[in-house]
């Protein structure tokens, strides 16, 4: 299936799993999701990847030789997981979790809504 973007979205979204991941910095694909009050719910898992480049800021705080191993298996709050699904209704969408804390009391990542395909 050869699918083209037709929207970037790019927004923050609630997950849902009909069972707690055991990790919460190595997700599996969720159950379902919310977008601008709107609730949608996996049906089919397409293909998924990981992504652990370092960005912004902590980019510049490795060695290269660290910084060539940790972009492999990752690193402490550097990574996103990323998931193409499609949801009930056939509508299809990316979706990733970002490892990055928001900060030192909020070590938790955050899920987005990176685009839909068609």
């Amino acid at each position: 299936m050869n699918l083209e973007p037709i929207q970037f979205i790019a927004e923050q979204v609630e997950v849902r799993y009909d069972t707690p991941p055991p990790f919460e910095k190595t997700p599996p694909c969720p159950d379902g999701f919310t977008w601008r009050e709107e609730d949608f719910r996996v049906v089919e898992l397409l293909s998924e990847r990981r992504d652990y480049q370092r960005r912004g800021r902590m980019k510049r705080n490795m060695s290269p030789g660290h910084a060539a191993a940790a972009s492999i298996k990752g690193s402490w709050g550097v990574g996103r997981f990323f998931f193409r699904v499609c949801v009930e209704g056939g509508r299809v969408f990316e979706i990733y979790y970002d490892r990055e804390s928001k900060n030192v009391d909020d070590r938790k990542g955050s899920w987005f809504l990176y685009q839909e395909l068609g």
